[in-house]
């Protein structure tokens, strides 16, 4: 009597369980997330066409290997009242085509992933020389051929033009990767790696880091900036200019904090009378360098973005205050930045709200 109700059950239970993987598994796809898919540059493409040649491969012998089970099961199941099927104990053409067949199959995966392997070296002529240096958690982007210019979290690239990396940690294995770009590399200490990627057309593409290292892994994020040569001179020109000194009340206010609150400690700014280029702790003191903060849109590894506006002083001096806290991401870091990203290496007394809209002024001036 019950058999009925147990085989009704189990067969809702397949039912659910077959809708509820697919649900399952598109819940990772978000929106806005980047896909090794949807490539913008070369070497993202050579990997993307290396994905969908062992996809098609796999799929083959997934649909060739299911197809022959079902059929000996369909074909050869046991029947009522039938004798049982004859029994065979080896077969050497059947054993020879299955030792042969995924041979094939398997060398020409290796043949095409070597010859993609090769097709990734970097390609001779001039290229943008880049030191990455990863941190805990946050990265750094020195320009080695073009003097004087260090950025954080955002990486500012010609499109058209071989970017070279020289990857650098000053801490634990982290590895770059921008899926719309580049596969990933480990970033070792001690062991230097290094890359190259091209970005064809503008755009922003975001980059992650893709080994665990440490609490914080999943905010160690970043932005590859890719511009049209003429947008990326004009961003360079600025880049390599001293910071300028703000004219505004609150903001100076910003810099005199700045001085005496220790951020000058682990923060380098070129100009302002703070440093200078010939400092050569001026660009990285440990922490990311600020000279031209103000031109960024990220902060903290991707914890935090904003746009222009987001940070509302009101008031001037001692009366400075941010209107909106909670819209602000600068604020609530410098409030508190281990509620913000816990465990990050930043260092700050408490600051009243007068304080953080002075140096929010500061900061959002250097430009």
């Amino acid at each position: 009597m019950r058999m009925p109700l147990f085989r009704g059950a189990k067969r809702r239970g397949v039912t659910v369980a077959v809708l509820l993987l697919p649900s399952l598994l598109l819940a990772a796809c978000g929106e806005n997330s980047p896909s090794i898919l949807k490539t913008a540059g070369p070497v993202a493409a050579r990997i993307s066409g290396l994905f969908w040649f062992i996809l098609v491969v796999a799929t083959i012998v997934f649909v060739v290997v299911e197809g022959l089970l079902i059929w000996s099961i369909a074909r050869f199941r046991e029947r009522p009242n039938a004798p049982l099927p004859h029994q065979t104990h080896g077969n050497n053409t059947i054993e020879l085509i299955w030792t042969i067949v995924p041979s094939i199959f398997l060398f020409a995966v290796l043949i095409v992933t070597i010859y993609t392997m090769f097709g990734l070296q970097q390609p001779a002529g001039p290229a943008l020389n880049v030191r990455v240096v990863g941190h805990q958690w946050w990265w750094e982007f020195d320009y080695e051929n073009a003097q004087n210019v260090t950025t954080a979290d955002e990486l500012v690239v010609p499109t058209g033009t071989i970017v070279h990396l020289d990857l650098v940690s000053d801490n634990v294995i982290h590895s770059f990767w921008v899926p719309q770009l580049t596969g990933k590399t480990d970033v070792v200490p001690g062991h230097n790696n290094t890359k190259w990627f091209q970005a064809d057309k503008a755009g922003i593409y975001k980059g992650f880091c893709a080994e665990f290292c440490g609490t914080q892994h999943a905010n160690m994020q970043f932005s590859v900036i890719a511009k049209s040569p003429d947008d990326y001179q004009t961003w360079l020109s600025g880049q390599q200019q001293a910071a300028r000194t703000p004219t505004d009340p609150t903001a100076l206010a910003g810099k005199a904090l700045f001085l005496t609150a220790g951020c000058s400690v682990c923060h380098g700014i070129v100009g302002n009378n703070l440093t200078s280029f010939s400092d050569p702790t001026a660009r990285s003191k440990g922490g990311p360098n600020l000279t031209h903060f103000g031109s960024r849109r990220t902060i903290a590894g991707g914890v935090f973005s904003w746009q222009p506006g987001d940070c509302v002083v009101t008031g001037s001096g001692s009366q400075a205050q941010i209107a909106n806290t909670q819209q602000c991401g600068l604020y609530q870091w410098l409030h508190n930045p281990q509620q913000a990203k816990p465990g990050n290496d930043m260092l700050i007394r408490q600051l009243s709200d007068t304080e953080i809209a002075q140096l929010v002024a500061y900061l959002e001036s250097l430009t």
